[in-house]
C-alpha cells in the first residue's frame, strides 16, 4: 500500500446508454488498477452512479465491475470514501457494507501532512440554485423515501432513472462554460468557508469542469471534473494536491 490520495468524482455510472457507461466503466476500473499500488485513501467525491436508489432487498442492475474493483481496493487495505450526489443520494448501507467504504453525505473536513482539506460532492452549497436546494431537502426526506419505496422496483427504478437523464440532458451544457469567478457558486462558497477557518484545499465535484483557482491568499479550489468529458481526478504526494487527467 502506498502514501498517495486520490480524489474523484462524476463517473455517472449508467449514463446515457449501457453501452458507452460500460466503456467508461471498464475505463474506471483500468484506473483503479493503475492507482492501487500508491494508493492510500481513495475518494469519490458523489455521482458514482447517474442513478442509484437502494430497497430493502433489491439495488439497481450493473456496475459489478467497478463495486468489485472498490471492494478489491479496501480489502487491500486501501481506505475508501464515498460520498453521495445529487444524482445517486439514495445510497444508504448496501455499497457501504460491500466496498468497505465510509459514506459521507455532508461535507468534511481532512488534515494530512498539516495540509488542510476540506471535501464534499459540492450540490446546494453557496449562494442560489434554490429550486434545488428545496428538492434536495424534499428527496432526503426520509418518510418520503420510505414512500417511494413501496413503488415495485421495475416501476420505481425505472421512473427515477428516466428523470435523473433528463435532468443531466437539460443541464449538462451549462457545466461546460466557467462563468466566472464571481458567478461561480462553490468558489464564493470558499470564501465563505474561508472568513471563519483556514483550508490549504476545497475538493469539489458537481460541477463537471475542472478547475484549480486560487481562492484567498493560501487556499486553492479544485474542482475534480468528470469522467464523462474530461477523466480527471486529482492526487495529493503528501505536500501538493495536484489535477490530472487519465492517460497523460
Amino acid at each position: 500500500m502506498g502514501d498517495r490520495i486520490y480524489f474523484i468524482s462524476d463517473l455517472h455510472l449508467g449514463a446515457p446508454d449501457y453501452e458507452s457507461s460500460k466503456v467508461r466503466e471498464l475505463r474506471f476500473v483500468r484506473w483503479l488498477d493503475e492507482i492501487k499500488a500508491d494508493a492510500k485513501i481513495l475518494y469519490v467525491v458523489g455521482d458514482l452512479f447517474d442513478f442509484w436508489f437502494e430497497y430493502k432487498h433489491a439495488v439497481p442492475r450493473g456496475f459489478t465491475r467497478a463495486i468489485g474493483k472498490l471492494a478489491e481496493l479496501s480489502d487491500m487495505g486501501i481506505e475508501i470514501h464515498l460520498f453521495t450526489g445529487n444524482h445517486d443520494m439514495w445510497i444508504f448501507d448496501y455499497l457501504p457494507k460491500e466496498i468497505g467504504a465510509t459514506l459521507h453525505r455532508e461535507p468534511i473536513e481532512r488534515e494530512y501532512n498539516g495540509v488542510k482539506f476540506y471535501i464534499g460532492h459540492g450540490d446546494g452549497l453557496g449562494p442560489g440554485d434554490h429550486g434545488y436546494k428545496f428538492l434536495k431537502k424534499v428527496f432526503a426526506n426520509r418518510f418520503l423515501q420510505w414512500c417511494f419505496a413501496r413503488l415495485h422496483p421495475n416501476f420505481g427504478i425505472g421512473l427515477a432513472d428516466y428523470f435523473s437523464k433528463r435532468s443531466r440532458a437539460q443541464t449538462g451544457g451549462e457545466d461546460a462554460v466557467f462563468k466566472g469567478e464571481e458567478n461561480e457558486w462553490l468558489y464564493q462558497y470558499c470564501q465563505e468557508v474561508l472568513e471563519d477557518r483556514h483550508f490549504d484545499y476545497f475538493v469539489f465535484g458537481h460541477r463537471h469542469l475542472p478547475l484549480d483557482l486560487k481562492v484567498g491568499e493560501h487556499s486553492r479550489y479544485v474542482n475534480l471534473g468528470d469522467w464523462i468529458q474530461y477523466f480527471t481526478y486529482g492526487v495529493f504526494d503528501g505536500n501538493t494536491l495536484e489535477l490530472k487527467k487519465d492517460g497523460e
